[in-house]
């Protein structure tokens, strides 16, 4: 990441509105996550002069290899989704936050027959219900107390009705406060009507409370009551501010939904030869009804216009691949077919899942902040998808051009690995578009040739890989546009002759090196096509052959090891996978099991008198044979 991703660059692009900020380490892992009133402002602060910074930030700060941030519309959203994501996430460096109490939920517990409302820490699945988490505890309890006053519901923690009438009632009731189910003075349907106002209330419907609560202020100020109206105007103020609709977490439910939204951008400006558009497509994840964290798509944009088949191209492809369907999917547009990808959805999910196209309120909100974040994301890296467009699109289109190739989307290189002949190995690299597609990469282990012939051995992979692409096999029915070989005439004339015989039609080039081992050009067509070292087309085949180069080799080493093993300990009879997994923890190498004596090799774990014996009997009957 480090290598594409200037700080100082991407400082600069920081905007001011609030958000979340996450850091990343080099690894990709989430090292902290925090708010800011102002993006660009607060980020900047890290990396800006140590003075008057903790060790702690001064430590986390020269960590941060990485970060990226996600724009809200108010300080209170950011609080709420700064929350959530440190759940999730549990960065090293958010110590403090770390804790499941950080905001309060009021909770309601309707599966009693004389239900109580109280502050939770912790949203359960349970009989109860949850509204928040909100960011001011004290704003939560105010709202407790005045629905308790209003509705008169009980405060105590009183098994009811199994202790009805055993203690006396408490001083709520005789201040008016409490109708005393303690002592069935109120029947559980008059009461359950009262726990359903205030569950009205905290749904949102608030006005009728506010009015009348600002007719008594209004009453009060006039009669000079002053700290009486100072009252109703706070109790005003603590009901405005935990009844306000947070787009962070929907409090009325715990759905599963993902929130999509995307961003089209025209990259060919200023660059004529990338004649395409790019797109981000920003998914928000909605977990138990709490933004958990999001994940942006970038696309190649065929038809800019068409934004709902994009749209729709996009959620085919995503949710194809994704082992989680969520219940619900909310989109800024609708997309053609509607009816038939939700009920693709629903298949998949194995329940129903509906999509739904939001017009107003907290859910079209939600939607509008995926979009602006899509949209930062695209105004950000547009520099980055150029350089990227350039390394990738633009360096296969030079290939095309180079070749006189209609098409060069996907290329595959094979190459040839082995010591002496020694578990040869051959290793197949798939390129579409100028990128690795690792999913299709295939090793071969060498069957038919006996010593160090790579020709042979090229040939026997060849036929095995365009075979199974004759008989449709799983990973090998796509043909490439075009078949790079590690070498020049000669590998390229085995390529031909292998597609000859099985009547395939492949462009094959040859990558020809110099006298350092370095490529110089393309073998193709019978002559030496040149190619400009600085040119991306030249950097790209460069790196399909080291991909190639290093795929074979890392395969060839992982049989090599497993080898050594094997000629070291499976062959010794009496010494299983257990035992031989106790000796290697038990000496750590070969080497000290070699050298060790009985005595040693007898404590060792698992190991008995007999066992030892036979390892060491291994060993130096081996070294034996080596001197004579």
């Amino acid at each position: 990441m480090s290598a594409v991703f200037n700080i100082e660059e991407e400082l600069k692009k920081l905007p001011k509105q609030p958000g979340v900020y996450i850091m990343h380490d080099a690894n990709d892992a989430i090292i902290y996550v925090g708010k800011a009133v102002s993006l660009r402002n607060r980020v900047r602060q890290y990396f800006q002069s140590t003075k008057n910074k903790t060790p702690k930030v001064i430590r986390m700060a020269s960590q941060v290899d990485h970060f990226e941030y996600i724009v809200t519309d108010s300080e209170l959203e950011a609080l709420v989704l700064e929350s959530n994501l440190i759940k999730e996430h549990r960065p090293k460096y958010n110590t403090m936050l770390k804790d499941d109490k950080t905001y309060p939920y009021i909770k309601v517990t309707l599966g009693e027959m004389y239900p109580r409302i109280m502050v939770a820490r912790q949203m359960k699945k349970d009989t109860s219900r949850y509204w928040g988490p909100f960011p001011t505890a004290g704003a939560v309890r105010d709202t407790i107390e005045l629905l308790r006053k209003l509705f008169h519901i009980r405060s105590c923690s009183r098994k009811l009705p199994e202790t009805q009438g055993r203690e006396r009632p408490c001083l709520y009731y005789h201040i008016g406060q409490c109708y005393a189910p303690c002592q069935g003075y109120i029947a559980s349907e008059d009461y359950r009507k009262n726990v359903d106002q205030a569950v009205d209330f905290l749904n949102g419907n608030t006005k009728p409370i506010i009015k009348e609560l600002t007719d008594k202020m209004k009453t009060a100020s006039e009669e000079m009551r002053f700290e009486e109206a100072a009252g109703y105007r706070d109790t005003i103020e603590s009901i405005r501010l935990v009844s306000e609709r947070q787009k962070i977490t929907t409090t009325t439910d715990d759905e599963d939904r993902d929130i999509i939204a995307l961003a089209v951008d025209d990259l060919k400006e200023g660059n004529a030869s990338l004649d395409r558009t790019e797109a981000v497509v920003q998914v928000f994840f909605v977990r138990g009804g709490k933004l958990i964290g999001r994940e942006h798509f970038f696309l190649t944009v065929e038809d800019p216009d068409d934004k709902g088949k994009l749209l729709q191209s996009f959620i085919t492809q995503y949710y194809a691949g994704t082992p989680f369907v969520p219940k619900q999917l909310m989109l800024e547009m609708d997309i053609p077919e509607h009816e038939l990808i939700e009920n693709w959805m629903s298949e998949r999910r194995g329940s129903k899942v509906s999509i739904l196209i939001p017009q107003r309120g907290t859910k079209e909100r939600l939607v509008q902040m995926a979009k602006e974040n899509a949209q930062t994301v695209l105004t950000r890296d547009r520099e980055r998808m150029q350089r990227e467009a350039l390394r990738t699109f633009g360096a296969v289109h030079e290939i095309e051009d180079l070749l006189h190739l209609p098409d060069c989307s996907r290329m595959e290189a094979f190459d040839i690995s082995n010591i002496s002949g020694v578990n040869s190995v051959g290793s197949m690299v798939v390129f579409e578009h100028g990128k690795p597609k690792r999913t299709d990469y295939r090793k071969f282990r060498i069957k038919t040739v006996i010593g160090p012939n790579d020709y042979a051995s090229m040939e026997e992979v060849l036929t095995r890989r365009f075979t199974r692409a004759k008989d449709g096999s799983d990973g090998f029915s796509v043909l490439p546009d075009l078949l790079l070989m590690d070498g020049g005439k000669g590998q390229v004339h085995i390529a031909e002759k292998v597609l000859r015989e099985l009547d395939l039609h492949v462009p094959v080039a040859g990558m020809v090196k110099d006298d350092y081992h370095r490529t110089r050009g393309l073998y193709y067509h019978g002559a030496e096509v040149p190619i400009n070292r600085t040119s991306e087309g030249f950097k790209l085949i460069t790196r399909i052959q080291d991909e190639a180069h290093r795929f074979a080799i890392e395969y060839h080493r992982l049989l090599r090891s497993r080898g050594q093993v094997h000629s070291a300990l499976d062959d010794i009879d009496g010494i299983g996978p257990t035992r031989r997994k106790a000796l290697l923890r038990a000496f750590r190498t070969i080497e000290a099991i070699r050298d060790a004596d009985l005595d040693e090799l007898e404590h060792a774990p698992s190991m008995n008198r007999a066992a030892a014996k036979k390892v060491w009997e291994y060993f130096h009957n081996k070294k034996e044979n080596m001197i004579n």
